[in-house]
């Protein structure tokens, strides 16, 4: 049975990908991940907001203190060069992730400006990473700032990186574009060698306590995932050259079927892994090749797209035609008086 897939210019043994998660911070726990099955390794994602910040404290620290003395002043600090950042121990984890794994090693990262979009996609090529997943996290509060005005600040990055660095470009999505599908093809047309669907914002929440914003983080379900099944399939074979990545929801082998049948190239894998562990890859993969074997499937690349917006009989099926049929099959619980 063969289970490899393209992925970025990559030929991987399957489509079981972890994505960025704090996973990746630990070698041993890459290793894990590795030696269960997966093909390919994201890393956690690297903020450029948060080395810059960690550099403004550490020059405060250096340049700003006034000792009393001026001789200690110059002489008794350390250059700010001989301290560990955050970039540092990144980069010094990419290298370690090289040479201790034999799968592609993806670098994720999330920048603010063009420097910082341009400089640490460098060093992280030059660290070694295999490939780079931008993470662009970005909530447009500003509402003077057009739709178009945002698609631009996405495509604007991949150009200016496509002209710096030559390792293969993953673009991470929301799915809060007007147009998916046509984002995706100008992204592809920048330069973007794969996208991933889609990007989950983490939102604040209300503290009704304190009157406060407070972080909440929930794991995700594999309900989630069916909106990244819905818009793969109806991208799947219509833009040449792209990869198609989901993320998001993916927890089971049923999930994963359910992905690639609707022609997604990988799925990312991270909740489930925080949940059950570096094993559950071993399992999602028995899962899908005793399903395969069930349905006669002999390759991943023989179920890829079969229940896409290009091979059902009713394509529409993913847009609209089933919404009042959906509505119409709900059913009230027991009990319960309309």
């Amino acid at each position: 049975m063969d289970l490899t897939t393209q992925y970025l210019g990559f030929t991987l043994k399957n489509p079981l990908v972890p994505s960025a998660s704090p996973l990746s911070k630990s070698v041993d726990q890459a290793k894990e991940l590795e030696d269960n099955g997966a093909s390919a390794l994201i890393m956690y994602s690297l903020f450029e907001e948060a080395i810059t910040a960690e550099t403004e404290t550490m020059n405060r620290f250096l340049h700003q203190q006034d000792t009393g003395f001026a001789e200690a002043d110059e002489g008794f600090l350390p250059d700010w060069q001989d301290f560990s950042t955050g970039l540092d121990q990144y980069l010094e984890n990419l290298r370690r992730l090289k040479e201790t794994l034999d799968i592609p090693v993806i670098a994720s990262l999330n920048g603010v400006t063009p420097g910082g979009w341009i400089n640490h996609a460098k060093e992280l090529q030059q660290a070694g990473a295999d490939a780079l997943e931008l993470n662009v996290y970005y909530v447009a509060g500003d509402i003077d700032l057009s739709g178009a005005e945002v698609e631009e600040r996405y495509l604007e990055i991949l150009r200016l990186l496509k002209g710096n660095i030559s390792i293969p470009i993953n673009m991470k999505l929301s799915p809060s574009f007007s147009s998916v599908g046509n984002m995706a093809r100008r992204l592809a047309g920048a330069g973007a060698d794969g996208v991933a669907l889609f990007n989950r914002f983490y939102q604040p929440d209300i503290n009704t306590d304190s009157l406060r914003l407070q972080p909440s983080l929930h794991p995700s379900t594999s309900a989630e995932a069916l909106l990244a099944m819905r818009w793969i399939a109806i991208l799947y074979g219509r833009i040449d050259g792209l990869s198609l990545g989901a993320t998001g929801g993916i927890h089971t082998a049923d999930d994963t079927i359910k992905l690639l049948l609707a022609g997604s190239d990988v799925v990312h894998l991270c909740s489930t892994l925080l949940k059950n562990g570096p094993a559950q890859i071993a399992r999602i993969l028995k899962g899908l090749t005793n399903w395969m074997e069930e349905q006669s499937f002999e390759s991943v690349a023989d179920l890829r797209g079969r229940v896409s917006a290009l091979t059902i009989a009713n394509p529409a099926e993913f847009e609209r035609a089933n919404y009042v049929n959906i509505l119409d099959s709900y059913s009230f619980a027991p009990g319960v008086m309309v």
